[in-house]
């Protein structure tokens, strides 16, 4: 699943974004309620990329709302990275939450002119295979997503095969995405699904691309407005190479992941 979740904030029509602009710097009371809907939904899915989170401020009430997600949805692993640290203001992050342990997670640095934009990258391995799982949220400005596709594609080609899921900021029949599926072999199995805005879908701007060789089985956007983006979701078939492993209960060391909080209950 692929999520932009909007920093909790249930957006149902065009007027909220004038009525409810203060949510994005003060707290709102119903910023946890939106949220544990959100999670009542997530935790059926085994790994969820999640996009506009706070990792701890004032708007937030110094909650990381990935934790948050995680602990409410009972993940046993998840990981947050912050793109833009405003401090107490606002901490805009990513979130990497998954029923798999991942053998290892790379913050990957975007490029563009506003420094601070980033990718989630988890990799899961086997002796003879690879997955690679990438979460992004690109820029709204062509130039940058060109520039930033170009980089994930040469990250996607060092593995065998590769999922990658997000807010991408623009359709699969722009030049970007279509520079993005000429250097790699990603592809898009679904029909446009539309997911924003959430009330009225008139945008295929989400996505979740998948290599050439994986099986999907089923893909939907869900009608879950709790974001002024709709979620999408995406059954795969992996290859029998790739396994994935359900152990729930290990600790995993922080030393591992580049020093960042990938947390096992």
């Amino acid at each position: 699943m692929s999520y932009n979740i909007q920093v909790g904030i249930a957006t149902s029509r065009a007027s909220h974004y004038v009525t409810g602009s203060w949510k994005h710097i003060l707290p709102s009371a119903q910023r946890l309620p939106n949220l544990d809907r959100a999670a009542r939904l997530i935790q059926q899915y085994d790994i969820v990329g999640l996009q506009e989170l706070d990792a701890g401020s004032l708007r937030s009430n110094f909650i990381n709302l990935a934790e948050y997600l995680a602990e409410r949805a009972d993940f046993p692993y998840w990981y947050h990275q912050v793109n833009r640290n405003l401090g107490q203001l606002a901490q805009h992050s990513n979130a990497f939450l998954s029923h798999f342990k991942p053998d290892r997670i790379e913050n990957l640095k975007l490029p563009g002119i506003i420094p601070g934009r980033q990718a989630i990258m988890a990799v899961f391995e086997s002796e003879t295979d690879a997955l690679a799982v990438f979460i992004l949220h690109l820029a709204l400005g062509r130039r940058a997503r060109i520039r930033q596709l170009g980089y994930i594609a040469e990250r996607v080609s060092d593995y065998p095969h590769a999922i990658v899921m997000g807010d991408l900021n623009c359709r699969d029949d722009s030049r970007e995405m279509q520079l993005l599926f000429r250097k790699t072999r990603l592809r898009e199995p679904s029909d446009k699904m539309c997911t924003f805005p959430s009330w009225c879908p008139q945008h295929h701007i989400d996505h979740i691309l998948v290599s050439a060789d994986l099986t999907v089985k089923n893909a939907c956007a869900l009608r879950h407005e709790v974001s002024d983006h709709l979620p999408l979701t995406m059954e795969i078939e992996l290859p029998p190479t790739i396994q994935l492993n359900r152990d729930t209960h290990q600790s995993l060391s922080l030393e591992n992941y580049l020093g960042r909080s990938i947390i096992s209950r």
